[in-house]
């Protein structure tokens, strides 16, 4: 579990030093997702990201140039190609753990939650962004709930001051507007373009997700107010899971439902009631 530090700067101090930690599923889901972390530390002598992926990369979709690629040849590239990344967004840190996503799913193994809390331990980050309860996408379901079990399991003067869920697999653009966690990543186009090519092997894969992170950033900005010109032009949301990870006593289900639930009565109470029309 020894990481890549993209500056060379000792170990003990490099993991000291972060501040802002995203904890993703897959090579490239820190890039869609914690863009706002990255770009929150770059060039800010105090601030510094650190990265966690938590698989291998081996189920990748390939076509074209990497259609003939084995899952071991696939998993050196896919993990190259997160310290590039690493490497141009300046991280101060980057974990690959290469956990397959069967492990992962086991609710019977716990390696993974073990292995965040170690992290967490060692870098006692002020905010984490990792996947939200609302995503479809199992894997990244995982690792959500492992991140909050590892959290809880910190005394409580190690626990980030924030936690944030962030979007892939499901936008939340459904959060009530009181409930979102904004996040204004404007300014920084050419380094989320760069960051986002990183991972040719995806896109290769017939997957655009570098236009379609750009798209739902660029979406998120206009749509957010009907009423007022655009405040930003990249915008992404995110979900606070900070009293669910500090407070171990909260059901992760019953604490997501309760966004559901507020959703639901805010689109029955903006429909006016049924008006009785008068048959005669």
């Amino acid at each position: 579990m020894i990481p890549f530090v993209p500056d060379n700067t000792p170990l003990p101090q490099a993991l000291e030093r972060i501040t802002h930690l995203g904890i993703g599923a897959h090579q490239d889901d820190l890039e869609f997702m914690a863009f706002h972390g990255i770009i929150s530390c770059l060039n800010a002598p105090t601030q510094w990201f650190g990265g966690v992926t938590c698989t291998n990369g081996s189920g990748s979709a390939r076509s074209g140039s990497y259609s003939q690629f084995t899952d071991a040849e696939m998993q050196e590239i896919r993990k190259t190609e997160q310290n590039q990344a690493a490497l141009l967004g300046q991280y101060g840190a980057m974990f690959q753990l290469g956990h397959s996503s069967q492990t992962i799913k086991s609710p019977s193994d716990s390696s993974l939650k073990k292995e965040l809390r170690s992290i967490l331990e060692s870098t006692r980050p002020e905010i984490v962004y990792t996947h939200n309860p609302a995503d479809k996408h199992d894997t990244h379901i995982a690792v959500c709930i492992a991140t909050l079990e590892a959290i809880r399991e910190l005394p409580a003067d190690l626990r980030p001051r924030q936690v944030i869920g962030c979007e892939v697999w499901r936008g939340l653009d459904w959060l009530c507007d009181s409930d979102k966690v904004i996040m204004d990543v404007s300014g920084h186009d050419a380094l989320a373009h760069s960051l986002n090519a990183v991972f040719a092997s995806q896109i290769a894969g017939g997957k655009r997700y570098d236009l379609a992170t750009i798209g739902r950033r660029s979406a998120n900005a206009t749509f957010f107010d009907s009423h007022t010109t655009d405040q930003a032009s990249q915008v992404i949301f995110g979900i606070d899971l900070t009293p669910v990870a500090h407070h171990p006593e909260i059901s992760i289900h019953n604490y997501i439902h309760t966004f559901l639930q507020k959703f639901q009565n805010e689109i029955l109470n903006r429909i006016p009631s049924p008006r009785l029309h008068d048959s005669a």
